[in-house]
């Protein structure tokens, strides 16, 4: 690290630097590999810190993936904002992903579906956020896929996002060439099919 990444890491808050810890040490390592102990070092916060603004590990975990659902929505958001067509729009879901990467934690995949293998049980606090994530997916699919075509909305929409998976799939495996440019062009001739079908 040198001295002006050290030195914006700890002008940080402490309760931002130790989502980011968690974020980067989560995406690259997985929850399970990373104890609280490295993410403390990583941080350079004490541990009375972490559990006075997150009660623990499952509360950091919990906060650091909200905070990658906020980031993630405003980045999809503008995005779309950004398209100039219905289709378009909702081919942007691949190209929020990539600025994403950019500008954030680039990590192994999806960190949303990696933390639900990680932490299956349905009780614990990161499943409401789980939750809102597919959610949000689906809602907005729904409601992009509606102004493209009328006939059969909703099944593009269960398209797009079936090749979505499939893209974030291949840059867990660490597939070549880029799987979200390949899933952005099977995804334009799914929704170019359905305009020419309806």
């Amino acid at each position: 690290m040198d001295q002006d990444t050290g030195e914006a890491a700890v002008s940080a808050s402490p309760r931002d630097r130790l989502l980011d810890a968690a974020d980067e040490l989560f995406s690259r390592d997985g929850i399970a590999r990373t104890s609280v102990d490295q993410v403390l070092h990583h941080a350079h916060v004490a541990p009375g810190t972490l559990y006075a603004h997150f009660s623990g590990k499952d509360g950091l975990i919990a906060a650091a993936l909200r905070r990658r659902l906020d980031r993630w929505d405003q980045t999809w958001q503008e995005a779309i904002d950004a398209a100039v067509s219905p289709a378009e729009k909702l081919l942007a879901l691949f190209d929020a992903v990539s600025t994403y990467r950019g500008r954030y934690t680039p990590g192994r995949g999806c960190a949303f579906l990696a933390t639900s293998t990680e932490l299956p049980d349905a009780g614990h606090p990161v499943h409401a956020v789980i939750t809102a994530e597919s959610t949000l997916l689906l809602t907005r699919l729904n409601r992009l896929a509606g102004t493209v075509t009328t006939s059969d909305s909703a099944a593009l929409a269960d398209d797009v996002l079936l090749v979505y998976d499939g893209a974030m799939a291949g840059l867990q495996r660490g597939r070549t060439p880029d799987p979200l440019g390949r899933g952005r062009k099977l995804a334009s001739r799914l929704i170019q099919n359905a305009i020419e079908t309806e």
